[in-house]
């Protein structure tokens, strides 16, 4: 330890608690507000860092890896979608030998029109690699891509939430079966001679293992593999297939919107601004018996290959469980202010929770004790089919409580099957909601749609779940501006918007689909709320109904702005709408560069359409920018001739 100590003068450790009622959680920060930019001239470039985690002698029951991005101070936030990684490089002192271990894969967002103050945060459990997150390690993050580093970049964060307790179950060792870049769809090396299926014998006193699979996606050929083709993938255990899928994954839910790029075109399993969860896979151990893990993908030969599957697989083997009667809270996902929870918050017509069986007996029931803090708790009975180490989605019956602002949501899972929980230290989790805004009965849903109306379509919901207003699927037209007045009781409402195209109103890769948008007015059409045009798939809207007009919301002071096209070789227009005058200034600036080269002011803007000829531009990029009174409202890149 000696060895190292004037090497971790980068490292922040601290101490918080996560789960309520959790004795302790230790957090030990690798990588604290550190700024990575690329290298160029290599595509790589590693910030590496020791840092000092619990003792072996420490019992572990959970670890967490969090991962925060933010903008550097000096520097904007970067543009590209990179695979990033987060190694375990070497354990216990600078001369130990290397280890190598990917534990984390980050793919980095769009970042190019986020503002200064922009962050998210990222959150995987990591619980299996507790074997090497002891003592002294040496953690990396690699950055990788060939944008410009001198002048963006990010701001990031790698925190390592260790919870003590009793381990679910005890490791007995850590493998690592594949790692690398595996060529895909080249008839030279078929990549089956690459992911040959591997072996291994049982460790004395293991009884059970898992298999953790990493797999992205990569390189672009005729066909689009690797990144934008969809191929399955089988995994098979002593001669049996146990899992066969397709590595694809849907982006236009994605939690971090919009970005800058092609953030809702789905991809191989990853999706830009994603910290990737591992497949996990539980197998039966039998002691001193030779076994084999194999992972075979689709057949598939390209006349031009240039696809890549990135893999990483290991193999952890464990004691039995501990536990016979175990059950855990795992999340909250509503009501909650956790980022990547923000598509479905904040609401109040009810929550959502995912509980976890921890025992070995399979759980057919426990108690959820719920509530807002300062509330009345409600108690509700789960029934199921859970076996070891399965998780299942509740949502808890009745609305959510809150007062203006900021509260508490407690929530407890008690007796699983009836009997003493063997570890209480999970049952409870706690988390920060702001309550749903406040309006009158009555409030106008505006949407202008775009040239894909069949695309869209809307509900609003009450508590009970069921449909008080909607525009179905196909009722909708072209370039139609829609006021649809509603006039509600008192209670708790959803305003729900979808789109099955995945492309939102706007979408700067869609020019032919062309821009709408949806604004929610009171009845003297002043806007109460105004929605990002650019959401994917869907945008919701929690909120309450009352008739006491001291606590409704105000409309708002901010304007919403839109432009579109963002991608043009000639004329672009701005759509502006505010609730009160004000002196509105539009520039047009350089990327890089930020100098203004074009530059319009309205004394005294409340509304308006105007339109900007580009066509004398060079060819590149530039952000217009649009401030009120002083203050930038909207910042949006624009590709000219591009």
């Amino acid at each position: 330890m000696k060895k190292i100590f004037s090497l971790l003068s980068f490292v922040c450790v601290f101490q918080t608690a996560t789960w309520a009622g959790v004795p302790d959680t230790i957090h030990v920060v690798s990588h604290n507000k550190a700024v990575v930019v690329t290298d160029p001239s290599t595509g790589v470039k590693a910030y590496r860092n020791w840092a000092v985690f619990p003792s072996e002698q420490t019992k572990i029951r959970r670890i967490n890896l969090k991962v925060t991005f933010g903008c550097p101070d000096s520097l904007r936030c970067a543009d590209w979608d990179y695979l990033d990684h987060i190694y375990i490089r070497r354990k216990g002192g600078v001369n130990s030998p290397s280890l190598d271990y990917p534990i984390g894969r980050m793919l980095t967002p769009y970042g190019g029109a986020f503002a200064k103050d922009w962050s998210f945060e990222w959150n995987t459990e990591i619980t299996d690699f507790s074997l090497l997150l002891r003592d002294s390690v040496e953690i990396e993050y690699q950055h990788t891509g060939y944008e410009p580093a001198d002048d963006r970049g990010w701001k990031i964060t790698v925190d390592f939430e260790m919870i003590k307790g009793t381990p679910v179950m005890e490791p007995v060792s850590i493998s690592k079966l594949y790692d690398g870049n595996f060529k895909y769809g080249d008839s030279t090396l078929d990549i089956e001679q690459q992911l040959k299926p591997v072996s291994f014998v049982t460790g004395k006193e293991a009884v059970q293992a898992k298999l953790l699979v990493y797999q992205t996606g990569h390189g672009m050929d005729e066909n689009g593999c690797g990144e934008f083709c969809s191929r399955y993938r089988e995994i098979w255990f002593d001669g049996k297939m146990i899992d066969k899928r397709n590595i694809w994954r849907a982006c236009g839910d994605n939690p971090l919107y919009p970005q800058a790029g092609t953030w809702i075109i789905d991809r191989a399993y990853w999706c830009p601004g994603y910290l990737q969860h591992p497949d996990v896979f539980d197998l039966p151990l039998t002691n001193g018996k030779e076994h084999t893990v194999d992972i075979n993908m689709q057949p598939y030969v390209s006349s031009k290959p240039s696809a890549n599957e990135v893999i990483a697989a290991y193999l952890v083997q464990y004691k039995k469980p501990e536990a016979k009667y175990d059950v855990a809270m795992e999340d909250v996902i509503v009501p909650t202010d956790k980022q990547i929870h923000l598509r479905s918050n904040p609401s109040s017509t009810g929550a959502f929770i995912i509980l976890k069986n921890l025992g070995v007996a399979t759980l057919n029931q426990c108690i959820i004790e719920y509530g807002t803090r300062g509330f009345q708790k409600r108690r509700y009975t789960w029934k199921g089919d859970l076996a070891f180490s399965r998780q299942d989605t509740v949502r808890l019956p009745g609305v959510i409580d809150g007062r203006p602002g900021e509260n508490i949501f407690d929530v407890s899972v008690l007796s699983p099957n009836g009997k003493k929980d063997q570890f209480a230290g999970d049952n409870r989790m706690s988390t920060g909601f702001t309550k749903v805004p406040v309006h009158g009965r009555e409030m106008v849903i505006n949407l202008l749609t775009n040239r894909q109306a069949a695309e869209n379509s809307y509900e609003v919901k009450n508590s009970k779940g069921e449909i008080v207003y909607e525009r179905k699927p196909g009722s909708l037209s072209n370039e139609t501006n829609y006021r649809d007045t509603l006039k509600l009781s008192p209670g708790s409402y959803e305003f729900i918007l979808k789109d099955t195209g995945d492309n939102g109103l706007e979408f700067w890769f869609n020019n032919r689909g062309g821009r709408g948008f949806v604004r929610l007015l009171d009845t003297k059409g002043r806007m109460l709320k105004s929605f990002d045009s650019d959401f994917g798939s869907s945008i919701y809207y929690g909120f309450e109904v009352t008739d006491d007009t001291t606590t409704i919301a105000l409309p708002v002071t901010e304007p919403a702005v839109g432009v579109f096209p963002t991608r043009t070789s000639g004329k672009t227009t701005l759509d502006y709408f505010g609730n009160i005058p004000q002196k509105v200034v539009v520039k047009l600036v350089t990327d890089p560069g930020g100098e203004t080269i074009e530059e319009h002011v309205y004394e005294s803007l409340k509304e308006g359409i105007f339109t900007y000829d580009l066509s004398y531009r060079p060819a590149q990029r530039y952000y217009l920018k649009v401030f009120a009174d002083g203050k930038l409202v909207y910042n949006k890149r624009v590709r000219v001739g591009q």
